[in-house]
């Protein structure tokens, strides 16, 4: 690194890198962007033009001594080949979710950046919002009572037809791109050690893609956790604890604007409280500790919790596909 700044390079010139991660890093003090690599020359071109750096190749961006870290956002099938290659160059990885398709390649994954002492995360920006915090403080303080169920949904309307999420090819369907929020909001609030009950997947006939999902999990001390998710809803992010004291439940919970001022609302018996937070911006925040990590060369120890976190979600994944029912729908994808 140059003068404690963190030279980016972004793989990937996809509509969340545009949307969020760009405009975020323009934000984020010590970050500079030095590279962007597309499929086509020209997109990278552009994006390059819009927002700084390099356009590049995939190759190029890689191996490029003016990059220290890579923002992947690449369809989900790519990102355990260019992950690992991009570790085997030197390189810290912030990878856009899910890190991998299964457990056993996020595991590979793990063990490289530990051996070679880098930072890798899975980039699920939610968890930065301070937010969760104070709902794990009421928890904490027994405002719940004791806690017997979470229930959290992430649905969104069908993307548009030809959209990367339908091509099976590509790791497409809905568990991998909006079912791992309500996933990985269960480790959040429940812990480790997860068993996955039951599921169900809506898929389309054609092609197996899954339009939606629900799974019901189970803690290691009893608290059920029922997850909803899918392309085929008007959009919701949510989740809920109940306890046998109260319940808590906040709106949403996985993508709220930078200057959303989130409203947690707890229902007592005879009584109902509601706490209006501070607003913030967690991806910049994401991208943000991301970076830290870089320049304060984390140890392998430090990052453990986040490397954790990302072998846990994967193993839940394939858990939830393992045994989910599967309804078959005619015509699910748009076209």
């Amino acid at each position: 690194m140059e003068a404690n700044r963190v030279r980016w390079g972004v793989l990937g010139c996809s509509a969340i890198a545009e949307r969020r991660a760009l405009p975020a890093l323009h934000d984020t003090d010590g970050s500079e962007i030095t590279g962007v690599a597309s499929r086509t020359a020209a997109r990278a071109e552009r994006f390059a033009a819009e927002h700084g750096g390099t356009a590049m190749t995939y190759e190029q961006l890689i191996d490029s001594h003016d990059v220290d870290a890579i923002y992947l956002s690449l369809p989900n099938s790519l990102h355990f080949d260019w992950t690992k290659r991009a570790l085997h160059a030197g390189k810290h990885v912030l990878c856009e979710k899910p890190m991998t398709v299964s457990a056993e390649r996020t595991d590979e994954l793990v063990a490289l950046a530990a051996e070679r002492g880098l930072v890798l995360r899975e980039n699920f920006a939610f968890l930065h919002h301070p937010q969760h915090d104070v709902v794990r403080e009421l928890v904490a303080r027994g405002r719940l009572g004791r806690l017997r169920t979470f229930s959290s949904a992430f649905g969104i309307p069908s993307p548009k037809p030809g959209d990367i999420r339908y091509d099976p090819a590509l790791g497409a369907g809905s568990l991998l791109d909006v079912g791992v929020y309500p996933i990985r909001a269960a480790q959040l609030m429940l812990g480790d050690g997860l068993t996955v009950a039951g599921a169900t997947l809506r898929v389309d006939s054609e092609t197996g893609v899954d339009m939606a999902g629900h799974a019901l999990l189970v803690s290691e001390n009893g608290v059920f956790a029922d997850l909803e998710f899918g392309f085929q809803h008007s959009y919701r992010s949510r989740y809920a604890l109940w306890g046998d004291a109260a319940r808590l439940s906040l709106e949403r919970a996985f993508t709220p604007p930078a200057e959303h001022r989130p409203l947690l609302r707890l229902d007592e018996q005879d009584h109902a409280e509601e706490f209006v937070l501070d607003a913030s911006h967690q991806f910049r925040d994401s991208l943000a500790s991301f970076a830290a990590a870089v320049r304060d060369g984390r140890s392998a120890e430090d990052e453990r919790p986040w490397l954790r976190a990302a072998r846990e979600t994967a193993r839940l994944v394939e858990a939830v596909q393992g045994v989910a029912v599967r309804v078959k729908q005619r015509g699910a994808i748009p076209s």
